[in-house]
């Protein structure tokens, strides 16, 4: 059976009436008895042309597979012919600009219509409502604390202004004290007792009694009695003194004072350091400044 698309075998067309040349405008339909078998309709539309069995040459000089074959108004499709090894197909080459473009980024969600905004406010003042407001513990916490900060500053306050109405007094030992009978001291005895207490020496020698006063007289520190050396000796910076009170060694420029000493109304030793008698110039001479027994 013949292929329908092959053209059809008639004889040659009169001269004037066929194309002179291949791709040129026929001159007049092709609607006479001549161009259409017999038993065929004039005016039909006329055949396919049937592609070209010619394989085209792929770029490189390789030969490429034939296309298959199809015939449109039968539906009949010839399979292609197995490609040989290193044939390639006859699909042209798609340049890398001529791409599909890269997928388009996704689009952006619209905005909120106005009337959108309205209905998203409430929901987020009933959100952020809890965060702010103040819980009952909390107030009363907070409430308690400013109580106690409040009542700790008052009190501060009570306390300093209470304390500015009584000035600062320096208390200190009595300047005129007793210190016990005559017949309570040895003779050659330096009587320690009273140092601490009231700051003086009391010694008896085979005359009667004195009182130094237990006050360096280089930089006023208190010396201490060494009983084993029969001294005074000062510990700041080294100032020695006599059983008699005279300095003989350190930097002290002058010897020890004495302090008043007289016998009370009682029969007791009475001591007054409120006045004092310097060797130096000459006090030591003085009755008051050494007691008789």
């Amino acid at each position: 059976m013949a292929d329908e698309k092959d053209p059809p075998t008639s004889e040659a067309p009169a001269p004037g009436t066929g194309p002179s040349a291949v791709g040129a405008t026929p001159t007049r339909p092709p609607d006479t008895a001549d161009a259409h078998p017999k038993g065929t309709a004039a005016g039909s539309t006329p055949p396919v042309p049937t592609p070209p069995m010619t394989a085209p040459t792929a770029p490189g000089g390789t030969q490429a597979a034939p296309a298959p074959r199809s015939n449109a108004a039968s539906g009949v499709t010839d399979p292609a012919p197995t490609r040989p090894e290193g044939v390639s197909t006859a699909e042209p080459k798609v340049p890398a600009a001529a791409k599909a473009p890269a997928a388009a980024a996704p689009a952006a969600k619209p905005a909120p219509t106005p009337a959108a905004a309205p209905a998203a406010a409430p929901a987020a003042a009933k959100t952020a409502a809890p965060e702010e407001g103040v819980s009952r513990r909390g107030f009363l916490k907070w409430t308690t604390v400013g109580w106690v900060a409040f009542s700790a500053a008052c009190t501060s306050g009570l306390v300093a202004s209470t304390r500015f109405l009584f000035p600062n007094v320096l208390f200190e030992p009595p300047q005129s004290f007793k210190v016990g009978f005559p017949s309570e001291y040895s003779v050659g005895e330096v009587d320690t007792r009273w140092k601490d207490a009231f700051g003086v020496w009391v010694v008896r020698n085979s005359e009667g009694f004195y009182a130094l006063i237990a006050v360096c007289t280089h930089l006023g520190c208190s010396p201490n009695w060494l009983a084993a050396e029969n001294k005074f000796k000062c510990p700041c910076h080294g100032s020695g003194f006599y059983a008699s009170g005279v300095n003989f060694e350190g930097p002290a420029p002058r010897p020890l004072e004495r302090a008043r000493i007289v016998l009370s109304d009682d029969g007791q030793i009475l001591v007054d350091k409120s006045v004092k008698f310097q060797q130096e110039k000459g006090e030591w001479t003085k009755d008051e400044s050494f007691l008789k027994v």
